[in-house]
């Protein structure tokens, strides 16, 4: 009888063992997700001061263990919107012929976003804001609840403008700003000399620590949105 039961009871642990194996898979895939950080060089110049502030905050999520990749905007014309609403229809921005819609596509996949830019005469270069007033509107679902920052360098002023300019998006798209132990600008003039600013590489440093410490800590699920249907109202109604 005692022989019977004992057979009893282990096909029932190995039962219970093939049942519960898919499940356990599945929470250690979700709990070691490979999160990835997506980087807008808003600059024309490849590898100039904005890259390599944005190279340093790279360098220090993978020491984090974070992923990420720099997509460079590129020396080509870049279209504004143009408010035509197609986006909405087609799923992708009607302007085919720039990056907007690649880097759409790559933020799906990706758990957050930094966007670097050279000061324009106190604002953001020009085509980085229109890539991302494009994305935001064309592509609102990849970046919504995602953790996001900006970052400018500039020969001498007009950082703290820009670096203000391109944290607007990210909160009307709910997306939650990823702070540093400063404003997150850097002061350089030539190519690279953006890397002798310590403190700009540092603000760098810890911005990447933050992002992936919320990262991390949320498991890269994005934040939630609205509780209930947005409301959309203006001052005439």
């Amino acid at each position: 009888m005692s022989t019977r039961r004992e057979f009893i009871k282990n096909a029932a642990i190995a039962a219970t063992a093939v049942a519960v194996a898919p499940l356990v898979e599945t929470a250690c895939a979700q709990t070691t997700k490979k999160m990835k950080v997506l980087m807008i060089n808003g600059s024309p110049h490849q590898n100039g001061n904005t890259a390599t502030a944005l190279q340093e905050a790279a360098n220090q999520l993978k020491e984090n263990g974070i992923d990420s990749e720099i997509v460079w905007i590129g020396m080509s014309p870049v279209h504004g919107c143009i408010a035509c609403g197609r986006c909405r229809a087609d799923g992708k921005c009607i302007f085919d012929d720039d990056i907007c819609n690649q880097v759409a596509v790559k933020m799906q996949e990706c758990d957050a976003l930094i966007v670097g830019s050279p000061v324009y005469y106190g604002q953001p270069n020009g085509a980085v804001l229109a890539i991302v007033q494009r994305l935001c509107y064309s592509a609102g679902g990849a970046l919504s609840g995602k953790p996001a920052a900006a970052f400018a360098v500039c020969r001498r002023g007009g950082a703290t403008a820009s670096f203000q300019t391109m944290n607007m998006p990210f909160m009307m798209m709910n997306m939650p700003v990823v702070t540093s132990q400063y404003w997150n600008i850097g002061y350089g003039q030539s190519q690279g000399q953006v890397a002798e600013d310590a403190e700009g590489m540092q603000t760098m440093r810890t911005l990447a620590n933050n992002m992936a410490a919320l990262l991390k800590a949320t498991g890269g699920k994005p934040m939630p949105g609205p509780s209930d249907r947005p409301v959309f109202t203006n001052f005439i109604k």
